[in-house]
């Protein structure tokens, strides 16, 4: 079977199982974006969010991952939700509104692995979703999905941001795609919009500003100069994504998994104020909310007071 076809069955079979997008790219270091992450770190961009420092050889050649790897397989899944919070209720990042995505996404990639390995060529590798040193937005560049906008999110395009990502490394050749090119143009309206000035200028996010990372990664109280722009986030921030212009294009997703329950869409400003540990527990199992724990979660509802 010849690289193009395998290539094509490996997209054809990503998409039946539900994934809105597959991309694949030649394996190799990550060349001059080792100088960006070297420099982000260095500046401390990333907060308290140390684990980005850590495996910073494998975040930049992939290949210290899986031996002798050579493809990687890139997909996306779209999270844009049907169902939302209504504007006057504290809010919920989309990707948080239903099940922990890295399962979903994970149990996905491995039906794709397991189907090249048993349908199409034996190979050995591993599948990846938020749960390695991987940068995840370069690669699905590379694989030509989409391009990281001036907000740093992937933006694919006729689609939008809304999209989890994941990875399978291969130690197999395949067919490359070619990576995609910018279409941001000359819009700024990301960097406008952001409350807290977290996007210091085109491409680069200091973490320790963004509300996504004080309302969720932040393990401390939230800095006061901070809590006066948290507003009604409660759990995360979308912000410089709703103001895309490429998310005009969002459709809402398919995945059962993803949907919100009523318990959550009917929580008010009051319920959140007296929720319990229980109410907690009930409201989110099986949720990636799980990450900020209650103790968090409660600490984001004062600061939105």
């Amino acid at each position: 079977m010849s690289k193009k076809t395998l290539s094509l069955q490996i997209k054809a079979e990503a998409l039946r199982l539900g994934f809105s997008a597959c991309g694949i790219a030649r394996v190799d270091f990550v060349g001059e974006s080792k100088v960006h992450l070297g420099q982000w770190l260095a500046e401390e961009k990333h907060a308290g969010m140390d684990y980005m420092s850590s495996h910073f050889d494998k975040r930049c050649d992939p290949r210290l991952l899986v031996e002798g790897c050579k493809s990687m397989v890139c997909v996306a899944l779209n999270y844009y939700p049907s169902h939302k919070l209504r504007k006057d209720q504290l809010q919920f990042a989309y990707y948080a509104y239903g099940q922990d995505y890295h399962e979903v996404v994970k149990t996905k990639l491995t039906e794709l692995f397991n189907y090249i390995n048993e349908k199409l060529l034996s190979v050995h590798g591993r599948v990846f979703c938020d749960t390695a040193p991987i940068l995840e937005r370069y690669w699905a560049q590379q694989a030509g999905l989409g391009w990281i906008g001036k907000n740093t999110q992937l933006i694919i395009p006729k689609a939008g941001s809304y999209f989890f990502l994941g990875e399978i490394l291969l130690d197999a050749e395949l067919e490359y795609d070619s990576p995609m090119k910018s279409k941001c143009g000359t819009c700024q309206k990301c960097l406008d919009t952001c409350p807290t000035k977290a996007l210091e200028r085109p491409y680069l996010l200091n973490a320790n500003r963004c509300i996504s990372y004080l309302t969720i990664e932040n393990k401390e109280e939230i800095p006061e100069e901070y809590i006066s722009k948290i507003e009604n986030h409660l759990y995360g921030c979308d912000d410089c994504q709703h103001c895309c212009p490429w998310n005009r294009f969002a459709t809402p997703h398919l995945v059962p998994d993803f949907q919100p329950s009523e318990a959550f869409l009917s929580m008010e400003k009051a319920d959140w104020l007296n929720l319990t540990v229980d109410q907690y527990r009930a409201l989110f199992k099986g949720s990636a909310v799980k990450r900020s724990k209650y103790e968090g979660l409660i600490r984001n509802v004062k600061a939105t007071q």
